[in-house]
């Protein structure tokens, strides 16, 4: 009968597309990856061999798992075998350009400084970010993290003048602040009880930088935008919990349990800083007009508002939401870590702790450390620079070969993921020398060009014109909050400590950092 559709017709046109599923199934996840694999191995360039699927997602679990429960000695600061134990596996099987799978995606292994220097230095946009995981890209936002090409540049634009050199010093009183109103908390601590306290400071850190952040960049307290920063962490643990999974784009549209709460979460985060932004806005109107502030949200909120109205925003309403993710989570999260392991070095290293008093002592005084005086804490700034070095908070950077191109003379296919194992390199004794496992600040004494083998070893912040543009901001910081912690208290590793570093993706003490405090 005319308009219906005979059953045979119908099942023929299932049979199809199954059909054209399953070569397009068999050509993704079988015929590709050993083509793939077959160009490497004839350019010399080996790897373990790929799994249907899955790749070398497993073996990296497994091995992962293997370290999970490792605890090492307070003076041995290689955990790469708990944090990134393929990689060390693989290196010494195959050598530092290596190939391995993250399900049927090519994954190449860049450990020689030389290569990663022609990845970071491109300038032309051959190596774009690694946006693969929706989960990462929503604890981020697309900021200028995440962000490539025109759009970084015009984030870039906007975002860059709100950490130039004399902003940041005077950044530096508000940070002075929010350290002090930490640190008068222990003093109280220990006026009421005398000898020594006990301090969780890996926590304390969090909070701290939070503080600074929120008030430097938006003009808030940590109090204010404390919802957002617990929002954040959450999200962090969402997305890392992801990495190590097959990720397959279809699945971020499902509705599973993770979804949905990662959904529900950046909804809130997204909703909480919108209610900053309009804060910020009615503020304006109330003072009739005036500026939007000189901090990083008001230049956004400028840049989204332009003066002439036939001149487009320069920044829209959600990529100004986007940026604020970006620094809420980036601005504080770093730096508290990098705080926490240079505290945790200090009290490992009493006679550098005992060198750096007396270094802030000297120029500084018992005053509130100015920029000026930061900027002459050699010894402080060289012991910060080997804390990163042996415990950056990021310890892996991946990039994205943007179409078929060479790299380091060999053809890697467009596509494929870009590893640069920072925390290995960073080991790396042809690089830093028989020495390179040791904790030794005297090595950046000539500067970060002159501490190794190679001037741009050192990848705690990445290098290029994508480096990070807030690592001034994290080193005044840095500097700062150890100089006033060096005037006030001499630090001392609890005996409840564990050294247990774990990698969410940013590198925390599995177990927090206890320390026993002392007024000096």
């Amino acid at each position: 009968m005319a308009g219906l559709v005979a059953p045979w017709m119908v099942a023929a046109a299932v049979a199809a597309v199954l059909a054209s599923w399953a070569f397009n199934a068999l050509l993704h996840l079988v015929w590709r990856p050993y083509a793939v694999a077959r160009s490497f191995r004839a350019q010399g360039v080996r790897g373990p061999d790929y799994s249907f699927f899955t790749g070398n997602l497993r073996d990296i679990k497994r091995l992962r798992a293997q370290g999970a429960d490792v605890t090492l000695d307070v003076g041995d600061h290689d955990f790469i075998p708990m944090v990134q134990p393929h990689f060390r596996k693989w290196i010494a099987l195959y050598g530092r350009t290596f190939v391995f799978w993250t399900g049927a995606r090519p994954n190449v292994c860049l450990a020689d400084v030389n290569v990663v220097k022609q990845v970071l230095s491109d300038r032309t946009g051959l190596y774009p970010k690694n946006r693969m995981n929706p989960h990462i890209s929503r604890l981020l936002g697309k900021g200028l993290v995440l962000t490539d090409g025109d759009d970084w540049k015009r984030h870039r634009k906007v975002v860059h003048p709100a950490f130039n050199m004399d902003k940041l010093k005077m950044m530096t009183a508000t940070m002075s602040d929010c350290a002090l109103s930490m640190m008068s908390e222990w003093e109280a601590e220990l006026a009421a009880k005398g000898g020594d306290v006990e301090v969780e400071l890996s926590s304390q850190f969090e909070e701290l930088t939070a503080d600074v952040i929120s008030h430097t960049a938006f003009g808030s307290s940590y109090r204010e935008g404390k919802r957002v920063f617990l929002a954040q962490r959450e999200l962090q643990f969402l997305a890392f919990s992801t990495i190590f999974n097959v990720q397959i784009p279809a699945f971020r549209y499902l509705p599973t349990r993770k979804n949905l709460r990662t959904w529900k979460v950046d909804r809130q985060v997204r909703g909480m800083l919108m209610a900053i932004i309009k804060a910020r806005l009615a503020g304006k109107d109330a003072a009739g007009g005036g500026g939007y502030g000189n901090d990083l949200l008001g230049l956004m909120l400028e840049a989204c508002a332009p003066e002439h109205g036939e001149t487009p925003p320069t920044l829209s309403m959600d990529e100004i939401v986007d940026e604020c993710k970006t620094f809420f989570f980036a601005g504080h999260d770093t730096t508290s870590h990098l705080l926490t392991w240079a505290c945790f070095l200090l009290s490992t290293h009493p006679e550098w702790q005992r060198r750096l008093r007396e270094e802030v002592r000297r120029e500084c005084g018992d005053a509130v450390p100015t920029g000026d005086a930061l900027n002459r804490l050699k010894l402080v700034n060289m012991f910060l620079l080997e804390t990163l070095r042996l415990y950056g908070p990021a310890s892996l950077i991946q990039r994205r070969a943007s179409s078929d191109l060479e790299l380091g003379g060999v053809r890697v296919p467009e596509g494929a993921i870009l590893s640069i194992p920072i925390a290995t390199i960073h080991r790396d004794k042809e690089v830093w020398g028989d020495d390179a496992g040791e904790f030794r600040p005297e090595r950046f004494e000539n500067g970060v060009a002159r501490a190794a083998k190679h001037p741009n070893a050192l990848l705690s912040f990445s290098s290029g014109p994508r480096a990070c543009i807030g690592q001034n901001f994290a080193m005044i910081e840095a500097k700062a909050v150890v100089a006033m912690i060096l005037q006030r208290f001499s630090l001392k590793l609890s005996p409840k400590y564990v050294h247990a570093p774990i990698d969410v993706l940013t590198l925390r003490p599995r177990h927090g950092l206890p320390m026993l405090l002392q007024r000096v």
